[in-house]
């Protein structure tokens, strides 16, 4: 079943978070991923939501999603994410 990543974002470096994307963008081609929708927040409508922007990545599944994050390329960047930004990061079905 078709898996998506939600990666809700709020950065702290600029640069270092373009060179985390840059990363990410060429680590997901292995793993058959495609970012259907990145972008900002424009407001909140209800409750509260601290982030300010959001990535949605499709996978074909929950297990592709998972070779992927746990692939030596992706783990090589997430001390480079810790420095840029705050990120919560959660997988769905769908």
């Amino acid at each position: 079943m078709a898996t998506y990543l939600v990666g809700h974002i709020r950065i702290k470096d600029a640069i270092l978070w373009q060179q985390y994307v840059d990363g990410v963008r060429e680590s997901l081609r292995a793993f058959a991923a495609e970012v259907v929708f990145r972008g900002a927040k424009t407001a909140v409508l209800a409750g509260e939501h601290p982030y300010e922007q959001v990535v949605l990545i499709h996978f074909a599944d929950q297990a592709m999603l998972q070779q992927w994050f746990s692939s030596q390329e992706y783990q090589s960047l997430i001390p480079l994410r810790d420095r840029a930004a705050e990120v919560m990061i959660a997988s769905y079905e769908g």
